[in-house]
């Protein structure tokens, strides 16, 4: 396999931190490699190195004769007076890009709604990181290094994106290196991990997921070992004390198989104990969007009537459910959270929160945090609760701080000098001390390394209360949500199939709006007043007799009947498991297992019901 670039004994030390201590490694064609580490430990700086933006102490980076890179930084280098045009084909005739059936396909993928004619500086975050992207993607080059190129984009253009790397080069040519805390999107793309600490890289095989397999074997060997050490310390201590008839035998060790290696994990949390915390901190009534128009002072439509932002929403949350909000940018997921809270009136319909809601929220630009940006961490935790209740246990915030990867000194850190990663970490945690029993996230994970979301994660699953969670980050959305919504033009609508079923109706509606207007880029972007509805008739179910139709309704309105009867049956079974006595651990397990039957019907029979949807085309 032929090698695209290598780097031989490369140190890199700034006057505080070791960056790379004597490192070498290589880039092969056809590699395609996920980046990782903790914020702050080398992961731009390595790529920086090998695209030859940054010069090492000591050692060379080598790059194949004619080999060429194309980088896409944290931060754009667009210039904010040119055009979306000029930004992103520069110099190129319109022939020459027009013509190109790649790069066409790139730009539709991107920037179909950003106007090709407009100014970059009047772009927004999103826009601006797409308008870079493409700029990137319609080069050709034989390298691309990507740092963080899911930030501000939405699921929609992440899949895309992934979509795009998986197939832009045939097997065994081009190299992709690629740092990102989008776990699913490392699962999705990569073929090999690099994880970047204490100044090393040390290569793994496969994706994320056989990454994080790996280093738990990795870590066990490991403690095996101290494990060993230990023991033969004590052995000769007590030899030496106690003489040799006290020598004992070593423990022994094997090397398990990797399902053995979580066989006696728990799941990830006990919804039933959950449940029931939330229930009784909440009572049955949470929060109520019945029949909700809802919009902003200022929106018009035609005629200078209002134009609603959300339409008919109807929204039920109860007690401890965990739900995750999806939807593109501008979709309205900030207005549907503002009405929730109360704190935008619905133009039509009705809200009720329930009289012993508090409210949990972080928010995406860490508000809750300004007044104290001069206050260290120590003098803002000095004004708050002594003692909170994490997981059923009493704990200090200094404790639980510890815990979301703070030291003690950095107690003493004010709160301006923070990282992003940081502030969002400690914003999270006066949140949480708080003691809300709805908690809302809007944009948790930005900012944060792979490591340090897995602990977040661990602490949401012991929080007993109703979450809502709004984010890009697939892993986190699917990981943390026990249900998916999704706003789709103005519409709220269950996911019962999660992400890959919201992309599904997503692409459908995209699908059908195309069908309505030329592809590509005549001098603008593409026609907005196309119908995008989804599910309408003009796209459902093609080729399908009367009949058959009629036959899949029919069908469809059978198990959605069938699922509300499996659905009354489980909360009867999950109630009747407070009534056994906790010491009979046999009736505990055989109702548990009942419930697990049930949950497997309820599952088989929503399988049904989405595949039936879908054939039909609603």
């Amino acid at each position: 396999m032929a090698i695209l670039l290598s780097c031989d004994n490369v140190h890199l030390e700034y006057p505080t931190k070791l960056i790379l201590e004597r490192v070498a490694l290589g880039v092969n064609e056809g590699d395609r490699i996920g980046i990782v580490g903790r914020n702050g430990d080398g992961k731009s700086t390595l790529l920086s190195v090998l695209a030859g933006e940054i010069e090492p102490d000591e050692g060379r980076v080598t790059h194949r004769r004619d080999v060429t890179v194309g980088m896409l930084g944290q931060r754009d280098s667009l210039d904010d007076a040119d055009t979306v045009h000029r930004a992103v084909v520069g110099d190129l005739s319109e022939y020459e890009w027009a013509a190109s059936p790649r790069i066409r396909q790139i730009l539709d993928g991107l920037i179909s709604d950003v106007p090709w004619e407009g100014l970059v500086g009047e772009l927004s975050g999103g826009q601006r990181r797409r308008v870079d992207l493409a700029r990137l993607l319609i080069g050709d080059y034989d390298i691309l290094m990507l740092d963080e190129p899911t930030n501000h984009l939405d699921i929609r253009t992440i899949n895309w994106l992934a979509n795009h790397l998986k197939t832009r080069w045939q097997a065994g040519q081009g190299g992709l290196l690629v740092v990102t805390h989008d776990r699913w999107f490392l699962d999705e793309v990569c073929l090999s991990m690099w994880e970047v600490h204490d100044g090393v890289v040390d290569p793994f095989e496969g994706g994320y997921s056989a990454y994080i397999l790996q280093r738990v074997e990795r870590d066990r060997m490991a403690a095996v070992m101290e494990e060993r050490r230990r023991n033969m310390a004590r052995k000769e201590l007590a030899w030496l004390s106690r003489g040799a008839q006290a020598r004992s035998t070593k423990p022994k060790f094997r090397v398990d198989a990797a399902r053995e290696l979580i066989a006696d994990v728990p799941p990830v949390r006990n919804e039933l104990e959950l449940k029931r915390l939330a229930v009784s901190r909440l009572g049955k009534q949470v929060i109520d969007v019945i029949d909700v128009d809802a919009g902003y002072v200022g929106d018009e439509g035609e005629g200078g009537a209002s134009a609603p932002v959300l339409s008919d929403v109807t929204w039920l949350i109860g007690a401890g459910d965990r739900y995750g909000l999806l939807g593109e940018n501008g979709a309205g997921k900030t207005t549907l959270l503002n009405i929730i809270q109360g704190h935008l009136k619905p133009l039509r319909g009705r809200v009720k929160i329930g009289a012993t809601v508090r409210f949990g929220v972080l928010s995406q630009q860490l508000d809750e945090l300004k007044p104290f940006e001069d206050d260290t961490i120590r003098e803002v935790l000095a004004r708050g609760k002594r003692s909170v209740v994490v997981e059923g246990k009493d704990t200090t915030p200094e404790k639980l701080l510890e815990r979301l990867g703070f030291t003690q000194q950095q107690l003493w850190s004010r709160i301006k000098d923070l990282s992003g990663g940081q502030k969002r970490r400690l914003s999270l945690l006066l949140t949480i001390i708080d003691e809300p029993n709805v908690l809302i996230l809007d944009e948790p994970g930005n900012d944060l390394d792979t490591d340090m979301l897995a602990i977040v994660e661990d602490l949401l699953d012991g929080w007993p209360g109703t979450l809502i969670l709004v984010t890009h980050d697939r892993f986190l959305m699917e990981r943390v949500t026990d249900q998916q919504w999704a706003l789709i033009d103005g519409s709220l609508r269950h996911v019962p199939g999660g992400v890959d079923e919201y992309l599904r109706l997503v692409e459908r509606g995209s699908s059908s709006s195309s069908c309505t207007q030329a592809p590509g880029f005549d001098g603008g972007p593409a026609d907005k007043g196309a119908d995008t509805s989804i599910g309408g008739s003009s796209s459902a179910a093609p080729g399908l007799s009367n009949a058959e139709r009629q036959r899949l309704k029919k069908e469809i309105a059978s198990l959605e009947r069938k699922m509300e009867t499996r659905r009354g049956k489980l909360e009867e079974l999950e109630a009747a498991m407070f009534t056994i006595d906790p010491t009979d651990f046999a009736a505990l397990t055989a109702q548990q297992q009942t419930i697990a039957a049930a949950k497997d019907e309820l599952d088989e029979l929503e399988l049904a019901w989405l595949e039936a949807s879908e054939t039909l085309g609603e």
